[in-house]
């Protein structure tokens, strides 16, 4: 609400000022009358009230701008009768506050889709029946009926024989795992098997996924706002100003010369031209399918040199993926892949559909199964062309068909085999497991030359599978086993090497999000935790869009800190021109606007950038 209100705030004045400037002009050419004067004082009083109240608070937080510049300007121009020369840097003035405003838009929304993810509700045994109940009723020691597809609710047991959970959203593990009675299961894990029971041990409040929210909240709050670009140089440039106004004033008796040194010197081509740059790199990041949201990550994310990367979803693809299918029969691995995708079509599990899709891409007609048996978290039994097939995990498969054991040690750390039987014998294995990206080494390398000097990839993967991962890449380091609130100490520990970026797509990478000087979320398939939290969302499943998505932002801030360079020198030669005498302040205003135009151009240029990556 107060967004709205400021926008709303900032439209009036602009409104405001030019009305009274042009309604000033229409009087003033529709003869003499000093009606013009009073139209272009009513037009700057407000804009100069809001001006300064905008400086007192900016004062109260300990922050100084060059707006202090413009108030100077109208008031000392306002003094002195200069009247139209205040309107002019009213409006030039709340012109350029109101596209800044535009320019930083709402790179801050609530959480909302973060708590969406828990329902509400949850299923609860009691005295033989079951009932709905609302989150904040359950109590530690309930038993609660979690089904196919719901999300666990609250951190609790495992009061069935078994449940198969998928975790990728609070620990980055792709693969679903599957539990025994007795064993933890945490709030956020999504139920990828049969329906089990909960014996609930924490209040919703106290759970791990609420825990995740309170630190995606904190790490927002603790990240300290960057300053405008051009604020940077407010107090030299204040103090020069100042200097020749009074010089100007002193040295000739003529008060108007300081008023025209003070509205040459308002400093709307850096209040204008940096926020249009800015804005400009936004929209042509986004035509590389990056979404910048605001001008300060835009600015922050030109100045990264340290990265930390999530695996699960990032570097890795995120889904599993069939990596060798090793025969054992006669069967061929087009016959094998044929008989365990047929089968699979009755399975929601995540490799179940893995394997199907891998069919379809090879262009597999693929016929209907029949007499289809699940055994949650084992496999699937069934006919497919009228004959008898197993799929499903080794152990599984090896007992329904009398195989013996497999040896899976000569495998690779992080895959999984999915077994299959046709016709009661062992026809093959599927080897499948979470795939590093294509090209992710090429755009490691990329990052390095686009500034990126110190490369960590955090994971809540085991470390044996991180190493794995990422052998040959050239990482900085590698930490694993991590929970949410140690991946935002470590985003926190990475940043005495300078500013952090961090990647990552699921619920447990929020926090670390949230905490880094500039976190970038997988949007195609990412959580919307993640991407709440993020100051970054790359819009396409393509981990290599980061770095036109880098190099625009660093061009664009480069053209900013140009239009930065040339506003200022040239507001202080006409400064100069004008403390000599040559300059009205109507004149010197008009010059600043011919100023304004020529550095707003120039940042014009941020959306013609054409990234070589």
């Amino acid at each position: 609400m107060d967004l709205i209100l400021a926008d709303r705030w900032k439209s009036a004045m602009l409104a405001i000022a030019a009305a009274g400037l042009g309604l000033g002009l229409a009087l003033r050419f529709a003869g003499p009358s000093g009606w013009a004067e009073i139209v272009w004082i009513a037009g700057v009083i407000p804009v100069l009230l809001a001006l300064l109240w905008e400086i007192l608070r900016s004062l109260w937080r300990g922050e100084f701008g060059l707006d202090i510049v413009a108030a100077l300007s109208m008031s000392a121009a306002l003094v002195f009768g200069e009247t139209l020369a205040a309107a002019v840097v009213a409006l030039m003035y709340s012109g350029g506050t109101f596209l800044e405003n535009f320019a930083e838009g709402r790179a801050r929304r609530e959480m909302s889709a973060l708590l969406a993810r828990v329902p509400r509700t949850a299923t609860r045994h009691r005295d033989g029946t079951l009932e709905e109940v609302a989150l904040d009723d359950i109590l530690p020691g309930d038993l609660l009926l979690i089904r196919q597809g719901d999300v666990a609710p609250v951190d609790g047991v495992l009061a069935s024989d078994h449940a198969l959970l998928d975790k990728s959203a609070l620990t980055g593990e792709s693969m679903p795992v599957r539990l025994a009675r007795g064993e933890d299961v945490l709030s956020g894990s999504s139920n990828s098997g049969d329906a089990f029971d909960l014996h609930v041990h924490r209040r919703a409040a106290d759970s791990t996924y609420a825990g995740i929210v309170r630190l995606v909240e904190a790490a927002q709050a603790s990240k300290a706002p960057m300053t405008r670009l051009a604020d940077r140089y407010s107090l030299l440039f204040l103090v020069v100003t100042v200097a020749l106004a009074v010089a100007a004033w002193w040295f000739t008796g003529d008060p108007i010369r300081a008023v025209a040194v003070l509205v040459v010197a308002t400093p709307c081509p850096l209040i204008l031209a940096v926020p249009v740059a800015l804005v400009a790199g936004i929209s042509r990041a986004a035509h590389f399918g990056v979404l910048i949201k605001g001008a300060k990550p835009l600015e922050a994310l030109a100045q990264i040199h340290t990265l930390v990367l999530d695996k699960t979803g990032t570097l890795t693809d995120g889904r599993p993926q069939i990596v060798e299918i090793e025969r054992v029969g006669v069967l061929s691995e087009e016959e094998i892949l044929y008989f365990a995708a047929a089968l699979e079509q009755a399975s929601k599990h995540p490799m179940a559909q893995a394997i199907v899709a891998a069919a379809h891409t090879r262009g597999t007609s693929l016929p209907v199964p029949g007499d289809v048996i699940e055994t949650a978290g084992d496999g699937l039994s069934g006919t497919v062309d009228g004959r008898h097939v197993v799929v499903g995990g080794k152990d599984f498969v090896r007992r329904m068909v009398g195989a013996p054991a497999k040896d899976v040690s000569t495998h690779a750390l992080g895959s999984v085999l999915v077994s299959v039987a046709v016709d009661g014998v062992l026809a093959g294995d599927i080897v499948m497991a979470d795939a590093l990206r294509e090209g992710t080494p090429q755009m490691i390398a990329n990052l390095r030359r686009l500034g990126i000097s110190r490369i960590v990839m955090a994971t809540g993967d085991r470390r044996a599978v991180a190493e794995k991962v990422t052998d040959g890449l050239g990482l900085d380091a590698v930490r694993a086993d991590l929970t949410p609130d140690q991946k935002v100490l470590l985003v926190l520990t990475e940043r005495k090497h300078g500013p952090v970026m961090m990647v990552g797509d699921g619920v447990n990478d929020a926090p670390a999000l949230a905490a880094a000087d500039i976190g970038v979320a997988m949007g195609a398939r990412g959580a919307a935790a993640s991407a709440e939290a993020a100051d970054v969302v790359i819009l396409v499943d393509h981990l290599n869009r980061l770095l036109p998505g880098m190099e625009v932002a660093q061009r664009a801030r480069g053209i900013a800190l140009q239009s930065v360079v040339v506003g200022i020198g040239l507001s202080i030669l006409g400064m100069i021109v004008a403390a000599f005498g040559y300059l009205t302040p109507v004149q010197g205003a008009l010059l600043q606007e011919l100023i304004d135009v020529a550095v707003i151009l120039n940042a014009l240029r941020a959306l013609r950038i054409k990234p070589a990556v």
